[in-house]
């Protein structure tokens, strides 16, 4: 069959898994495995889907990796922690049925690789889970996505290694691109936003790659690095979000090629669920660990749920030890299988994180920590909240002060961006806008207006009915950028601004008032001779 129709089957099957709650991943991995009981082969094309994919896979991680933010002890002490614990279980699990199913021929290697590669959690996943439910700019996805990075980062040291190859002398070169950070953003400004931006993202990575291969190191490294060199970057973020479909789409060739490499053994199927749902115990150590590093139980218990499933980095780290025979082929097929059972079984868990906590939120405040207490925001003699302190959201501050002063208070969850707020003098305090804590300790009787400035349809929604929920009859306004988002807003009583279309009616307002008193200084220049003669 040619590599084409292999997508066209690909799609159905994502299509499907999809409209069934599940991410199109298990639709990819199901859509080989069908393939592979037809007899059906993939071609060079499927191998170099897969191989980009990979790649641009390690230079997004790199364009978001935040040094800064990864040094807090909270996410890699956590993800060190929890990494370790957790192979350790695995290996235990695994001496287990070696004891009792000699067949499986588990050495010591094999039995190390298997445990290292469940102990990843699944970025697909949890960016998916985020973005259905418009929390990418909470404290618990930053969280989550935090300690994604730093078992991505230990996966990428392993592929680095795999090869077992020792770097030329000639890789000292490679030190000459950290000088050329400033020459590269300058190249990738220079390329516009458009077309041939994204191509200049692609060759960046693909050059990455083909400069650490020459040297005799992994390439998958050079793409990391590459993309690290543009971390923090307005073009680096840009990037980011250019290539994330493209990404996405290449790792389809990869979730392909293990379907297609065929079905485990029997008894290697059971062990492999048996794993796939063990992952339902990750957020019983990764929410008392978090608490321990001063996390706030809601942000720690949204977070550990979400993390409760494998990864497919550990695909990729079974695929290349596969690659150097240090595993059977048939653990790609188990380690398949074992994702989607994380997946199948994670996803309720999910689902239910809000409950869960509105359910029990007495018991979890038990471990909150001392200092978290310490810094809950002061919410006193508030009257009008701004949710969301980015350009919208600070230009509607300054015009509420301007009549509320100090009993306006902006909300937003990116520190530095609040350290900025408070140099200007605003009131502004950290929190997360979907939180029932925050709302706990704000007098809504007291509350006048409430004003959305996330910009994210589905978290104002969140926040909207959150609010409604706990009692808030106030006024709520709330920036929307399409039509069919204010309609949905309106049926709940809630004021929409439509960014795009009200917007232009500020601009014409803009440009005529200038017109107006562009007239009014040329009449009086006219009339200025008169009154000197």
């Amino acid at each position: 069959m040619p590599d084409p129709l292999l997508i066209i089957v690909a799609l159905l099957c994502g299509m499907a898994s999809r409209a069934v709650g599940m991410p199109a991943l298990i639709g990819y991995l199901a859509a080989g495995f069908v393939l592979h009981e037809l007899n059906v082969d993939g071609g060079e094309m499927l191998e170099t889907l897969s191989e980009m994919g990979i790649t641009l896979l390690l230079f997004s991680i790199g364009l978001k990796l935040q040094i800064r933010d990864l040094l807090l002890p909270r996410i890699w002490g956590t993800t060190v922690v929890h990494m370790l614990i957790t192979q350790l279980a695995v290996l235990g699990v695994l001496s287990l049925a070696q004891h009792l199913l000699p067949s499986l021929g588990l050495s010591i290697t094999v039995n190390l690789i298997i445990a290292f590669a469940f102990s990843f959690s699944s970025t697909v996943f949890v960016i998916q889970i985020m973005q259905e439910r418009g929390e990418m700019a909470s404290r618990h996805a930053n969280l989550a996505i935090g300690v994604l990075i730093i078992q991505d980062l230990a996966a990428v040291l392993f592929l680095a290694a795999s090869t077992g190859k020792v770097p030329e002398l000639s890789a000292l070169w490679l030190l000459l691109l950290l000088p050329a950070r400033r020459p590269i953003l300058r190249l990738l400004s220079l390329a516009g936003h458009g077309e041939l931006f994204t191509l200049a993202g692609f060759a960046l990575a693909i050059l990455g790659a083909q400069m650490f291969d020459s040297v005799g190191i992994k390439g998958d490294l050079g793409a990391l690095l590459i993309g690290v060199l543009l971390a923090g970057e307005q073009k680096g973020k840009e990037l980011a979000r250019n290539l994330l479909y493209f990404k996405d789409l290449f790792l389809v060739g990869f979730f392909l090629s293990i379907g297609l490499s065929g079905w485990p053994s029997p008894s290697l199927m059971i062990l492999a669920m048996i794993l796939g749902g063990m992952a339902l115990l990750k957020p019983l150590l990764y929410f008392p660990l978090f608490t321990r590093f001063h996390v706030a139980p809601r942000t720690a218990l949204l977070a550990s749920n979400s993390l409760a499933n494998h990864s497919e980095f550990g695909l990729i780290v079974i695929a290349v030890a596969a690659s150097q025979g240090w595993v059977g082929p048939e653990w790609s097929g188990a380690m398949s299988i074992a994702i989607a059972v994380s997946f199948v079984v994670s996803s309720p868990l999910n689902h239910l994180s809000h409950s869960l906590y509105r359910r029990h939120r007495l018991r979890l405040l038990r471990h909150e920590s001392p200092m978290v207490r310490a810094q809950r925001p002061d919410t006193r003699d508030v009257r009008v909240l701004i949710l969301g302190m980015g350009n919208i959201g600070t230009g509607a501050y300054e015009a509420i002060a301007r009549s509320y002063g100090r009993q306006a208070l902006g909300i937003d969850d990116n520190d530095r961006k609040l350290a900025q707020h408070m140099a200007m003098h605003r009131r502004v305090a950290a929190a997360d806008a979907s939180d029932p804590d925050f709302w706990h300790r704000i007098a809504l009787d007291e509350l006048e207006l409430v004003m959305l400035a996330l910009t994210n349809h589905q978290e104002n929604m969140l926040v909207a009915d959150l609010l409604r929920e706990m009692g808030y009859e106030g006024r709520i306004a709330a920036v929307v950028r399409f039509d069919e988002e204010a309609t949905a807003l309106e049926a709940k009583g809630i004021s929409a601004f439509n960014l795009y279309a009200q917007a232009g009616e500020g601009f014409a307002a803009h440009a005529a008032r200038g017109l107006r008193e562009r007239r009014q200084d040329g009449r009086g220049d006219e009339e200025a001779p008169e009154e000197n003669t």
